[in-house]
């Protein structure tokens, strides 16, 4: 496999570091400066990679979204069934296992609130929530089709699981202290069956 360029590799750095300003204090105060200090680099190296902070934004979507498909990758691998992709699907966005963080849940969080008041990292928000209404659907269509039921509703389906998978992170960040430990992955694994259960049978 070939190295990333070190040019690759600062990138690399300067997203991380904002994931992890960002967690801490927010987007706001993630300024040049902090996310700068916590790459150890200077603040004139990060605009020589990225022309504004928005970018770097952007960039953390994607590598975020990137780590979520190698996370599912990783657990789906020695799945036998169609519920057990689903459930590897689950872990890989809920679960507590390895893997699991709870700086990317907040960076997550933040990117989220982002994208309601900036359009760029809107659109790439929305890009990423795409990709994974898609993948979900194709896995509840599975499930569906392998118990004999109507795979109309896959997607409406697939929208309810990927809600309550959002508003998991945001209880997390905002009140994890108060919610039971682990209920995220069991209850959206419920709500997913639940609906492939009570789903029209075919034909």
């Amino acid at each position: 496999m070939a190295r990333k360029s070190n040019s690759a590799f600062r990138r690399a750095g300067i997203v991380r570091a904002l994931q992890t300003v960002m967690a801490k204090q927010g987007y706001e105060k993630a300024t040049i400066q902090a996310i700068a200090a916590e790459a150890g680099l200077a603040p004139g190296l990060l605009h020589y990679h990225f022309k504004k902070k928005q970018d770097i934004l952007v960039s953390l979507v994607t590598t975020l979204a990137d780590y979520g498909q190698q996370r599912f990758a990783e657990l789906a691998g020695a799945a036998e069934d169609p519920g057990e992709r689903l459930r590897a699907y689950i872990e890989a966005r809920l679960g507590l296992g390895p893997g699991a963080s709870q700086e990317i849940v907040a960076a997550w969080v933040m990117i989220a609130a982002e994208a309601v008041r900036q359009p760029e990292v809107r659109e790439a928000f929305q890009r990423a929530v795409v990709v994974e209404l898609d993948l979900l659907t194709s896995l509840l269509a599975d499930c569906l089709r392998g118990q004999g039921r109507q795979e109309a509703e896959a997607r409406k389906l697939a929208a309810g699981v990927l809600a309550l998978m959002e508003g998991a992170y945001q209880l997390s960040c905002a009140a994890g202290e108060v919610m039971p430990t682990g209920y995220a992955a069991e209850a959206a694994m419920r709500y997913a069956m639940l609906g492939v259960e009570t789903s029209a049978l075919s034909g």
